[in-house]
């Protein structure tokens, strides 16, 4: 164990350290300072790797934001931060839940964590288990009475996919006017390079969906009706089918019953046909306004194996991506007109997508992609820092710096001294 994996290592504990504000964890000072909903599972599967009571407390506070619906908010508002756009006064959402929040949710990660924190020490993890598993049925539940279109998982925000900008969106939102917008001050802009950020015809309509919420008060019901976003998801639908199987893990180690969620894994098997392009054989995204399939490679298409669906085209773009692109997986294919190394979900490589490929890989035997695609993460860390994303030509780390989820990709997964991994 050489001194420098040894001080990468507590650079990624002492950022996680630094970013916990007492039972939850910002993703990074400055520019994101609330918790945001699968970032905070990503911390606790960190906190697992040297401190499991704060892990689980991360979980906990994770779901006592949860409304009476079922839905997990993707960002919670524990404190006013007068500063942050849009806050909980945009949003109008304060009293739906426990906590003034957003109103939508993100991709449901925190099961698949539980499971992993839990098996670290399942006598101590045990009641904390047993108290998060309802809440994280009745979750599923809400995705899948409210997000499931015969088996394929929709978003109705950008923002809910937390791929927030990807040209998996593009042909929905150019249908959007955000008429009557009005105007507003971001924060991201100010923290970050604006060209590692969506542009403002994107926040724009990010933001007149969610005036839309609001004026709904956030009503499923009533915004199902003219959706004017709806596009089908491989990140939600990957990411459900898992946690599924992973929630079904988590009933048989507390004896509960597992056949409401072995009927949802069918269904979402089955659904993942519908995000496969006819044409080209890889997973991608399906506008289900108009029905056209986006044809893009994202890296949220790699995720065909974290979910447990083989996919012999995706291994194909796999090996091409290891081929072409100096630090993979790109968050959108180099070499597509709409390509863009530095801007968020455009083309930047991201470390926690990398570890959920990964983890997906190795869990259907394709071990030398599994470590390879570890090895070249590891290396883009140890030399270029904890960062949000990175370039995947250059390695140039972008966005937000010492980030939450960074940290805990590589102590939970990228660092030489995880184990089995």
């Amino acid at each position: 164990m050489s001194k420098d994996t040894i001080s990468m290592d507590e650079q990624a504990r002492a950022i996680l350290r630094g970013n916990d504000r007492g039972g939850y964890t910002v993703p990074t000072a400055g520019l994101y300072p609330y918790q945001w909903n699968w970032d905070s599972a990503f911390a606790a599967w960190g906190f697992a790797q040297f401190d499991l009571e704060r892990a689980w407390d991360e979980l906990t506070t994770l779901f006592d934001g949860q409304w009476p619906s079922g839905m997990v908010p993707h960002i919670q508002f524990h404190q006013p931060d007068p500063g942050y756009f849009p806050g909980a006064d945009v949003w109008g959402a304060e009293t739906k839940g426990p906590v003034p929040s957003s109103g939508v949710s993100q991709p449901p990660v925190a099961a698949t964590f539980a499971l992993a924190v839990y098996r670290k020490n399942p006598d101590q993890g045990q009641a904390a288990l047993k108290a998060l598993f309802p809440k994280m049925v009745k979750w599923h539940r809400w995705f899948m009475d409210w997000r499931n279109d015969n088996g394929a998982i929709f978003i109705t925000h950008p923002w809910e996919a937390g791929r927030d900008n990807a040209p998996d969106w593009d042909e929905a939102m150019a249908a959007i006017d955000p008429v009557g917008v009005g105007e507003y001050t971001r924060r991201d802009t100010s923290h970050v390079d604006p060209a590692m950020r969506p542009t403002k015809a994107d926040y724009d309509r990010y933001i007149w969906l969610v005036q839309r919420g609001s004026r709904l008060d956030w009503d499923e019901a009533a915004m199902a009706q003219d959706m004017p976003f709806k596009v089908a998801d491989p990140t939600m639908t990957f990411i459900l089918l898992r946690a599924n199987r992973d929630l079904a893990t988590i009933a048989d180690a507390l004896g509960e019953d597992r056949t409401e969620i072995d009927g949802w894994t069918k269904v979402l098997e089955a659904g993942t046909a519908r995000l496969r392009n006819p044409e080209t054989g890889s997973y991608n995204a399906v506008n289900l306004i108009t029905g056209n399939h986006t044809g893009n490679v994202s890296n949220a298409s790699f995720l065909c194996w974290y979910a447990g669906i083989e996919s012999a085209d995706m291994m194909r773009e796999l090996h091409e991506a290891f081929e072409t692109c100096s630090y993979p997986v790109a968050s959108h294919k180099p070499g597509d007109e709409t390509f863009d190394a530095k801007r968020y979900w455009r083309g930047p490589t991201w470390a926690i997508v990398n570890a959920l490929i990964g983890y997906g890989l190795a869990g259907m035997g394709h071990h030398a992609e599994a470590q390879k695609l570890r090895a070249l993460t590891a290396g883009l860390i140890a030399k270029y820092g904890f960062a949000e994303y990175f370039d995947p030509t250059s390695g140039d780390p972008a966005g937000g710096g010492t980030f939450t989820w960074t940290a805990a990709v590589w102590l939970a997964w990228a660092s030489p001294n995880v184990e089995g991994a």
